[in-house]
């Protein structure tokens, strides 16, 4: 073997690559030799967390992830299949870049983007939208810190755009959060779904002795050398040297990379297996399509498009250069592949064949680099059992303020013009949200919601289908209590669906969290995926795949535990599909649900007393389901105009936001005294308005339905309470509290809350 390392050489190697003790001595018991560095460089990135899953394996078998719609299961392929019916599926899946994007912001989210997008066209989908779900720390102030938190936010933003945009691809949907614990390390989460018809499905499998492997797409160069290596382990001062392990993207090649795809697809007998070159490059792509294929791969490095002439083979197999793919081909059907990359300008290039004898083999100007055995690397990576220890327990006691009228007042105001609360325009208006002409609910109501075009219409079947989306986490909520936490994220966004008029019927996850060797970390990570698998199967929602992002940590310390969900749903019929705003005035105002909660997590705990603190706000599960259940039905009904859940900022928040559609404003008048007779007399005006509880939306409807809509209430046990009534947008919004009226300008709040996010971008550092 060409260049193998003597003992000594290995055990230092692998540790500076990453491999500890114990898996250097897997790694020379598995080769029964000392390894090539090539080889060390393999295993290093395909055992790193980032690739195997080593720490979080056992935990995500917690998630259902069969159902009556899963056509691929979750951990089965790069991203699982749902059947939409008439002959279609949709392929979805969510991604993180968080390391690239804190070290190079543009081309970390660009690249997250564009490795997204492969994963969904891989499958032979079609991609149609974009999501994305960010964390950032604070970025008000005229400081040091807040300015880098700017660019950070700018960077992210703009890579994000820029890859979508240029490929032609709607971002739909997403949500910002911004705290000090993300100070260190922001997250990007990038979301794709695409869509295909059942026979259109594609899998990532090598198979059939003797099939060419072919490489397709844009030439290997340097960027990104072990950027899965770097991405699995802490953000330090240092790991700005890391630069090179950051890739760097080009749309317009990914954009004819997958129109080539697609077009070649449609010869049902040319193409085996199909793999993306992302994480970990050809090395990943090679060995787990022959994992999964029950076989064995043979490539020549010689062969492979190079952007230089003097890459070796480590860097060769370690890149992660960006729009490039695997693609097992028939043999006989080799002139098929290459003429059709050739037809869209792109390399295209036999490199190797499959062989039955389960083994990864490497060469190089004709000599071996790398043998290895295909499964060891990928279905039997060592995975660990890490100790997991909740913190000391603290007693939780809720924020209890003690605010006059005038306070009360102007805390709505300095909550919808805090970054996490207030509109995110700024950063949507850089997206194209309404390329391909199908985007109906865009950014800013509860869910996006697309229409996609099918088929002819006819008497049978339907033209479009209506796709709902939401993503959600609260960070906050689960620093308090991760079970709960990571429950009311999957709750919330199923809700926000619901206020839509879709049923949910597949969720994808990317887990957040610090360094798991923290025993407390490893809890929370514990912890969160557990309140995820039981809030899913309450739910009857299936798992379709998703992403483990840990070591998100700098000397800062660990980010709050962030397992953000993407929950996609169906909405059957178009005349269901219901806006967040107030549509027009002279419309009854209802409160779904409960009002009363305490502060604790709260935005208004955090904004305005200054405490991030307190007990997580309570659920019941049973209830939540009934609220689906009951908007969903509504809806159907005819008997509601809008529906806004009660989320970040509570119920003042809320009603607020339904007074700010863009075009066609409308203001309100409410009355919240019933809420504060017995028994909660002892629930205070600031709690009242500013609870985070779940399972309270509020609604608008016409007068006459009134009494429906109390019927099907008390059918469904969820509390029904008429609070108000929609006015002229040039009316004041008023909350009565007893005796007490808090008024407020609505085109004053609205401006704030509207131009929040893009004065805070252009503040200046002061000299």
């Amino acid at each position: 073997m060409n260049n193998t390392l003597n003992t000594q050489d290995t055990f230092t190697t692998a540790a500076r690559l990453g491999l500890t003790e114990h898996e250097t001595q897997l790694v020379l018991q598995i080769l029964g030799r000392n390894p090539t560095f090539t080889e060390l460089g393999i295993f290093s990135v395909m055992w790193s967390e980032h690739c195997s899953y080593k720490c979080s394996k056992p935990l995500l078998k917690k998630f259902p992830t069969t159902g009556s719609s899963v056509i691929i299961k979750a951990g089965e392929e790069n991203a699982g299949i749902l059947d939409i019916g008439d002959g279609w599926a949709i392929c979805f899946k969510i991604e993180s870049h968080n390391h690239p994007s804190a070290i190079e912001p543009f081309q970390g989210a660009a690249t997250g983007v564009g490795g997204i997008i492969r994963d969904i066209f891989t499958m032979g989908a079609r991609p149609i939208l974009l999501a994305n779900s960010l964390r950032f720390g604070e970025i008000r102030g005229h400081n040091p810190q807040a300015l880098h938190n700017r660019r950070l936010l700018a960077g992210v933003v703009a890579g994000i755009a820029h890859y979508g945009n240029c490929i032609g691809l709607p971002t739909v949907a997403g949500e910002v959060s911004f705290d000090p614990a993300y100070e260190g390390n922001p997250l990007v989460n990038v979301f794709c779904l695409g869509i295909l018809r059942h026979q259109d499905i594609r899998l990532g499998r090598a198979s059939g002795p003797g099939n060419p492997v072919i490489y397709v797409g844009a030439k290997t160069g340097r960027d990104g050398v072990a950027g899965a290596s770097f991405a699995s382990r802490d953000l330090t001062e240092d790991s700005k040297k890391d630069r090179p392990a950051v890739q760097v993207g080009d749309p317009f090649t990914e954009k004819l990379l997958l129109e080539a795809c697609l077009e070649l697809f449609q010869d049902a007998e040319a193409v085996v297996g199909i793999q993306d070159m992302g994480a970990a490059g050809l090395t990943c792509s090679t060995c787990e399509t022959a994992a999964r294929g029950n076989s064995g791969i043979e490539i020549e490095l010689d062969l492979v498009p190079q952007r230089e002439t003097d890459l070796d083979s480590f860097s060769i197999m370690l890149s992660e250069s960006q729009e490039r793919m695997l693609i097992i081909a028939r043999k006989g059907h080799e002139d098929r592949v290459l003429n059709t990359f050739k037809k869209w300008d792109l390399d295209a290039a036999i490199i190797g064949t499959v062989t039955e004898d389960g083994l990864m083999r490497v060469n190089q100007h004709g000599t071996p680099v790398a043998e290895i055995p295909a499964r060891r690397l990928t279905n039997e990576a060592p995975i660990y059992r890490l100790l997991a220890q909740p913190p000391a327990s603290s007693t939780h006691i809720p924020p209890q303020p003690n605010l006059n009228n005038l306070e009360l007042t102007a805390a709505l105001g300095a909550l919808l013009s805090s970054p996490t609360i207030a509109s995110k325009r700024w950063i949507y208006r850089q997206f194209d949200h309404m390329v391909r002409l199908g985007t109906i609910l865009s950014p800013g109501h509860d869910a996006a919601v697309i229409r996609i075009p099918i088929h002819e219409d006819s008497a049978e079947s339907p033209a479009y289908k209506y796709i709902a989306l939401s993503l959600d986490c609260n960070g906050h909520h689960c620093a308090l209590d991760p079970y709960t936490g990571a429950q009311l994220a999957v709750y919330e966004c199923a809700r926000n669906l619901a206020c839509t008029g879709a049923r949910p019927i597949g969720l994808t996850d990317n887990l957040n969290f610090g360094n798991p060797h923290n025993p407390h970390v490893f809890w929370q990570l514990e912890q969160a995926t557990e309140g995820i698998a039981q809030a899913c199967i309450h739910l009857g929602i299936p798992v379709t795949g998703g992403n483990v992002s840990l070591y998100n940590q700098s000397p800062l310390g660990p980010i709050d535990p962030t397992p953000t969900v993407a929950i996609v749903g169906l909405i059957d019929d178009p005349s269901h599909i219901t806006p967040s705003y107030f549509p027009t005035p002279e419309l009854d105002i209802w409160l779904l649900g409960h009002p009363y909660g305490h502060l604790g997590g709260s935005q208004f705990a955090k904004e305005i007393l200054g405490k991030k603190s307190g007990p997580c706000p309570q659920l019941n599960p049973e209830q939540e389901l009934a609220l689906h259940h009951l908007l969903r039905q509504l809806i159907a009904q005819g008997h509601i105009a809008s529906a806004h859940d009660c989320s970040e900022g509570g119920l003042a928040v809320a009603i607020a936001e339904c007074c700010f559609h863009p075009l066609h404003p409308v203001s309100a008048h409410c009355d919240l005294t019933c809420f504060l007779n017995p028994p909660a007399q002892t629930c205070s005006f600031a709690e009242l308005l500013y609870n985070e509880f779940p399972t309270r939306v509020v609604i608008s409807a016409n007068q006459n339905n009134a009494q429906k809509i109390l019927e099907s209430a008390q059918a469904h046990h969820i509390p029904a309470t008429k609070i108000g009534r929609t006015t002229p947008h040039d009316s004041p919004l008023t909350l009565q509290l007893a005796n007490h009226k808090l008024t407020f300008d609505r085109a004053q709040l609205y401006s704030s809350w509207a131009t929040a996010l893009e004065s805070i971008m252009q503040l200046q550092p002061t000299t």
